[in-house]
């Protein structure tokens, strides 16, 4: 303490390191918002509205109206009455009342429900709730795809990518693309690169892939004929990783915006605001959002390119494509059901991802104990520009700012097997020694990113809370300071350091702030301010809570 109290005594300065987007493939990218009461109290629900029950229910049901009758339904109050109707909802994996309650614009007091609510934590999968009606208009295709088929999770373990290419005569097959930060790269490595990457389901990837250009499981001849095979002509996403890269980029703000609670409408291109409806999943809305995105780059594409888009694409997509692709009988999930099998058959084993009752494991905060560092930014995106604000930074506090090389080491936050490494990139599973199986997909795992790790720190090696793993650096993705950048997943779900299960690390909890890279870590009467520029209100330091190896043990760095 005496340490801690003498910096802040110290006008101390540390340069911007939040994580930057990076535009172009050329640097890997490594680099989120629900306001949560911390209390645990219960909320004593009023009696439910008493509504008639459809002869057959499902999770999440409301009547909306077919997608060949119109695209938005509307929710309003029946003939003879003055006010709307409740809307019935059932929590789906990862709800919180405060979550459920931004998602649909109402206050968790206004929830109601035959069964208690707990103010924080995680609402049981399955249990009713009803909402007052303020939503009018919808997106269609309700319940498109599993959460599970989206994500690279528990369901991607008996999946390669490359076997798979490998039984079909597309142009995938043969594909290969150079990229500057790997070389020459294999249709398969992209594929499963962006799939890691990003934790999105490899399958997921290759369906896009065979629904716009036929490329997979076609002939050798067609697709592939150009930069842009999902029609996104953008010059930084061209080549099958920049393509993919955008895909990950909608697929996850669709996703994590409808799991986190932030998004709250999307807006299509016709000027129409919609919004997901209640028995939307998250993996539905995020096949609306890409769709609906690749409708908005269509347009787009259209105006300013110097040609149209049917000249260089096999499929336009318009707003017929659009209405045809979230068609639940007959539109993109009926297709990737063909490519794949039984996309909800293969959930029934996943999911729930995040099974009520789910609690993080104990982590320390990730640097040596007695020494200050910086709390540089809040919950923000995990991985690329969009997605899950899973992430936390922090920063060696020091009067020298930008990139420039430290010597204070990132440690493990807790026990477990390091499972991926690449540049500036170390990956641990969690799960407990017994039953760790070496995977991401499964259980709790941790990354850290920017961090110059030894040649020791790799697959298969076991780290222990307070095991050096590395320095903080600038290598591993855009930014223009030295630190590291943390984010939590599990079952290959980023989980929100701000959101019902938050970020705890040596008692420091994490809240959101009003914006993304905003937010406070919190621990009894303290307060912990986030700012990329190191301030008194910024500096954190960790107490000795375990034996930890000093810098003199650790492995040196080559």
């Amino acid at each position: 303490m005496k340490i801690f109290r003498a910096a802040y005594l110290l006008l101390v300065t540390t340069l911007l390191v939040a994580c930057q987007p990076l535009p172009t493939e050329s640097a890997p990218i490594g680099p989120g918002t629900t306001p949560l009461d911390p209390t645990s109290a219960e909320i004593n629900s009023p009696a439910p509205f008493t509504a008639p029950q459809p002869a057959t229910t499902t999770p999440c049901q409301i009547d909306t109206p077919a997608i060949s009758q119109q695209v938005s339904a509307t929710l309003s109050a029946p003939p003879g009455t003055s006010t709307p109707q409740p809307v019935r909802y059932v929590a789906q994996a990862g709800d919180s009342l405060p979550l459920v309650a931004r998602r649909f614009n109402v206050q968790p007091e206004e929830i109601s429900s035959p069964d208690p609510l707990p103010l924080s934590g995680l609402l049981a999968p399955g249990q009713l709730l009803w909402l007052p009606a303020r939503l009018s208009s919808f997106v269609p295709g309700q319940r498109l795809l599993p959460d599970s088929e989206v994500i690279y999770g528990p369901s991607t373990l008996d999946f390669h990518t490359s076997n798979y290419l490998d039984t079909t005569r597309g142009a995938l097959r043969v594909y290969r693309e150079y990229l500057q930060s790997t070389g020459w790269n294999g249709a398969a490595e992209v594929v499963e690169r962006v799939a890691l990457e990003n934790s999105i389901n490899p399958r997921l990837l290759l369906a896009l892939l065979e629904y716009q250009c036929h490329c997979v499981k076609g002939k050798e001849d067609s697709g592939l004929k150009g930069d842009y095979v999902l029609g996104v002509e953008d010059f930084h996403r061209k080549g099958l990783y920049g393509q993919l890269w955008w895909a990950a980029n909608q697929l996850s703000t669709g996703y994590y915006g409808w799991r986190e609670g932030w998004l709250h409408e999307i807006p299509l291109p016709s000027g129409i605001i919609s919004h997901p409806a209640p028995d939307s999943n998250a993996g539905s809305v995020a096949l609306q959002y890409y769709f609906t995105s690749l409708w908005a780059a269509h347009n787009m594409s259209d105006k300013f390119g110097p040609q149209t888009w049917a000249t260089r694409h096999p499929i336009s997509f318009g707003e017929q494509e659009w209405r045809q692709a979230l068609d639940p009988e007959g539109g993109f999930s009926a297709f990737y059901q063909e490519m794949f099998g039984d996309a909800w058959e293969r959930a029934g084993a996943a999911e729930p991802l995040l099974p009520a009752g789910l609690a993080q494991p104990t982590l320390i905060l990730p640097f040596e104990p007695g020494r200050i560092w910086s709390f540089t930014s809040g919950p923000h995106r995990a991985w690329e520009n969009e997605g899950s604000r899973s992430a936390l930074d922090f920063a060696p506090a020091t009067d020298q700012g930008g990139c420039w090389p430290s010597k204070a080491w990132v440690v493990a936050a807790a026990d477990g097997q390091v499972v991926r490494t690449g540049s500036g990139l170390v990956l641990q599973d969690l799960d407990e020694p017994l039953s760790s199986d070496g995977r991401e997909q499964t259980g709790w795992s941790i990354l850290y990113m920017h961090v110059e790790a030894p040649e020791t720190i790799q697959p298969g090696a076991h780290l222990h809370a307070g095991d050096p793993i590395g320095h903080p650096a600038c290598i591993g993705g855009p930014t223009i300071g030295t630190h590291l950048h943390i984010a939590r997943k599990y079952n290959g779900e980023w989980i929100a350091a701000g959101g019902p299960l938050p970020f705890v690390m040596s008692g420091w909890t994490a809240q959101n702030g009003d914006q993304p890279y905003e937010g406070t870590l919190i621990r009894d009467e303290q307060t912990v301010v986030a700012y990329p520029n190191g301030t008194a209100r910024t500096l954190i330091n960790r107490a000795e809570e375990t034996p930890t190896p000093t810098p003199a043990q650790a492995p040196a760095l080559k």
